[in-house]
């Protein structure tokens, strides 16, 4: 699978997409097992699945954000949630100027919350996947750990790279759960108080057939939020 998309011009004039598809990924730890650039392959993944299933256009993924929290982990790199702002902002101008009025963020950093700020402030933009849309593909996949203790390198993050690209998965899943539901203070601290592997959650239950079902719930889910930019 593809993480860059190949179209050639041509082929993006023919398919006369009215919705751009951006993955938005991050380059922060994710304990042993799993690379930096792991929520970009997940996000270039999902949007990849989403292609593949809709009519869209499909953009280059955006490789550093704002991941912050891990700063006291070698590997990660951030930026401001202003320079992530004004970026994503210049790329949907851009694509209004080429004619393509419709912007679907593809987010797999949960630490990008200036997302749902310049999806609020801007006409036709959405920020996908949704909770209701995670919920559904983690019920459809059978994933064990819920979304709160799920929270980072846990049972999705490796069942989708499982699926999708097993050779970025290091020896070590198997035993490098980590729980720290209680975080309350992750904002002001980051997150290696609560947490020495940088992993929390239990990546020993992820699986490839946990990921092929996440992936497929999420490229279903994607239906809704076409029909609601093309209206």
């Amino acid at each position: 699978m593809h993480l860059l998309p190949s179209d050639t011009t041509v082929e993006v004039r023919d398919r006369a997409a009215t919705v751009a598809v951006l993955p938005v990924g991050s380059h922060e730890q994710h304990g042993a097992h799993l690379p930096l650039a792991t929520d970009t392959v997940i996000a270039c993944t999902i949007a990849r699945a989403v292609a593949d299933a809709h009519r869209v256009q499909l953009l280059p993924p955006l490789t550093i954000t704002c991941s912050q929290e891990h700063a006291a982990w070698p590997g990660t790199v951030s930026i401001s949630a202003r320079t992530l702002f004004a970026v994503v902002t210049d790329i949907a101008d851009s694509l209004r100027r080429s004619g393509v009025r419709n912007l679907v963020l593809v987010n797999g950093h949960g630490g990008n919350y200036v997302l749902a700020n310049i999806v609020q402030e801007a006409e036709g933009m959405a920020l996908f996947p949704g909770i209701g849309d995670w919920t559904a593909a983690r019920e459809s996949a059978g994933v064990e750990t819920s979304a709160d203790s799920d929270m980072h390198a846990g049972e999705l993050e490796t069942s989708i790279l499982l699926h999708a690209h097993p050779d970025l998965v290091r020896p070590g899943y198997e035993t490098g759960d980590h729980l720290a539901d209680d975080r309350r203070h992750m904002l002001t601290l980051g997150l290696a108080p609560y947490t020495e592997s940088g992993v929390v959650g239990r990546p020993s239950l992820g699986s490839a057939r946990k990921g092929e079902a996440l992936l497929a719930s999420l490229a279903q889910s994607f239906g809704q939020y076409l029909d609601l930019l093309e209206a």
